[in-house]
């Protein structure tokens, strides 16, 4: 194991974000299905999310209270956000939108979150990654963990053999 002192990763999450897209999924709901097919539900949360003001937690108890807060405060800011966010979308639905291109660090928080699907970690921080390989790699060894090729429909019906990928 590594003899480095790792300090956990600071995470911290903008409570509203899940509050915008709740509300944009309930009020899409509402509409017409062909309507809202030419809704691009990104552009909408963005939209939104730049009309109200952020609502930043590090734990999970603050996590609870500032959506309570949100709720009580600001849920009617947030459904005529939301409204006002869908009318503005839905102006030009021919208009071509290039997404964003994933950033380096969005790119990282990807593989990470992959990692911890195939480690079974959800702990998981770039800090602990090489421990977390290192005991995944052990606990194979030990024949406490079997693996397989992600991705593959065939695997997962036994139908896919390659020797490489088993142990």
């Amino acid at each position: 194991m590594s003899t480095m002192q790792h300090k956990p990763a600071q995470t911290y999450r903008n409570v509203m974000e899940s509050l915008v897209v709740e509300e944009v999924e309930k009020q899409l709901q509402k509409l017409p299905a062909k309507v809202s097919s030419y809704v691009n539900k990104a552009e909408v949360i963005a939209y939104a999310l730049n009309r109200l003001p952020a609502l930043y937690a590090t734990s999970e108890k603050g996590w609870e209270q500032q959506v309570i807060r949100a709720r009580r405060e600001l849920g009617n800011q947030i459904l005529a956000a939301v409204r006002q966010a869908i009318a503005a979308v839905q102006r030009d639905p021919l208009r071509a939108v290039v997404p964003l291109k994933i950033g380096a660090e969005q790119e990282s928080q990807v593989v990470l979150q992959e990692l911890k699907e195939l480690l079974g970690q959800e702990e998981l921080s770039w800090r602990n990654v090489v421990d977390g390989v290192e005991n995944a790699l052990i606990r194979t060894a030990r024949g406490e963990v079997t693996w397989r090729k992600r991705g593959n429909a065939a695997a997962q019906r036994n139908e896919w053999h390659d020797s490489r990928y088993y142990l």
